[in-house]
């Protein structure tokens, strides 16, 4: 959601963006090129056997994760993947874990998530980051701070390896107003504020960049448009080419996959377009993006369609796989795939051919179960 002072509301999971992610297993940067190495991160020997399998088997192997445990593995493998095949600059969209007993609308207070204890995690609903939350994006932040501090330890090779998770910095500095819900997550030596670069805050001062080493680790929690100008400078430290660049990751941007009136308009290279981008339009931030060579690696999102829950799940070498949550609630079962981010109306048109019909139906008895 756009605010009038050019902010940026969060954008649903989901992670494709607006540029057009690399065909597998092309690098972040349009070329064909791979690492020489194995990856220095989780999944080197799957990310070498998969880079030679087609398109149609990596769409078969994608299901729906069900618990918290089994998004962070699946998102993390996915990521380590990527890097494996040269992106070291990656757009990550997941869904988030909330309270299984704060759902309703309209309650003055909701528990945060419990995601440090294993047992209690996989109690947790696995939920789009959208407007239900009653608490905004300083709440979403709540959540999605230790998801993407998971997703981080789960990559760290130590973790895997010595069984030693990394030393992880969380830096809040980065949030301008302090409550734009962003934050930065790093494995790498803190700058000094004489060293480090960013942009100012209200008060004039400037938010320190870590000074990032091939094997660390880094990800920009729930990025705004506004934050670009961080995202920029860190990510100018190293070439993205490099094989030996460290991993850089975007997690759920505030920005929509879907474009409105004014995203369309701010993508065109016209006066119009940069009139467009001024009022809040994301196609200049997207082009700096691009540019810095990000790409989106995985994308989990949701919705409701016809009454029931929609997941669309999207690695960077597999098509748009759109699965819709059985009648039991256990579950998700595949309707179809798309090469391209399909529409609601896509998605509906999915249901009607593999003869779902609306929830309530479902629930009456008046249409078959799912």
């Amino acid at each position: 959601m756009k605010g009038a002072s050019l902010c940026c509301l969060l954008g649903a999971p989901a992670a494709a963006l607006a540029f057009a992610p690399a065909a597998a297993p092309v690098g972040a940067f349009g070329v064909g090129v791979g690492r020489s190495t194995s990856s220095r991160f989780l999944s080197a020997e799957s990310a070498e056997a998969e880079a030679a399998a087609p398109p149609a088997s990596v769409n078969d192997s994608l299901t729906i994760p069900l618990t918290y445990d089994e998004m962070i593995a699946q998102a993390s493998k996915c990521m380590s993947d990527a890097y494996a095949q040269g992106m070291t600059r990656q757009v990550v969209r997941v869904l988030l874990p909330r309270d299984a007993s704060s759902g309703q609308l309209g309650e003055y207070f909701e528990t945060d998530a419990e995601v440090t204890n294993r047992r209690t995690s996989n109690e947790m609903k696995l939920v789009p980051p959208d407007e239900s939350w009653q608490g905004g994006i300083m709440q979403l932040y709540r959540a999605a701070c230790p998801t993407a501090k998971d997703l981080l330890r789960k990559l760290s090779p130590t973790t895997e390896s010595a069984g030693v998770p990394p030393r992880i910095a969380e830096d809040r500095s980065v949030d301008e107003s302090g409550v734009d819900g962003i934050g930065l997550l790093h494995t790498g030596e803190p700058a000094s504020a004489e060293g480090g670069g960013g942009s100012g805050d209200l008060f004039g001062g400037a938010a320190t960049l870590p000074s990032l080493a091939g094997d660390d680790l880094c990800a920009f929690v729930q990025p705004s448009q506004e934050a670009i100008e961080v995202v920029s400078d860190l990510s100018s430290k190293t070439p993205a080419s490099d094989p030996s660049s460290p991993l850089i990751a975007l997690v759920n941007p505030q920005w929509r996959n879907v474009d409105d009136a004014l995203d369309s308009a701010s993508k065109s290279d016209s006066v119009f377009g940069a009139f467009a981008s001024f009022l809040g339009g994301k196609g200049s931030v997207l082009r700096q993006l691009d540019e810095l060579g990000y790409r989106p690696s995985y994308t989990l999102e949701g919705y409701v369609c016809k009454g029931g829950n929609i997941r669309m799940i999207k690695r960077f070498d597999s098509d748009w796989i759109v699965f819709a949550e059985n009648d039991s609630g256990d579950a998700y079962v595949k309707v179809g795939n798309a090469t391209e981010r399909p529409s609601y109306q896509d998605v509906e048109k999915m249901l009607d051919d593999e003869g779902v019909g609306y929830k309530y139906a479902r629930d009456l008895g008046m249409a078959p179960k799912l």
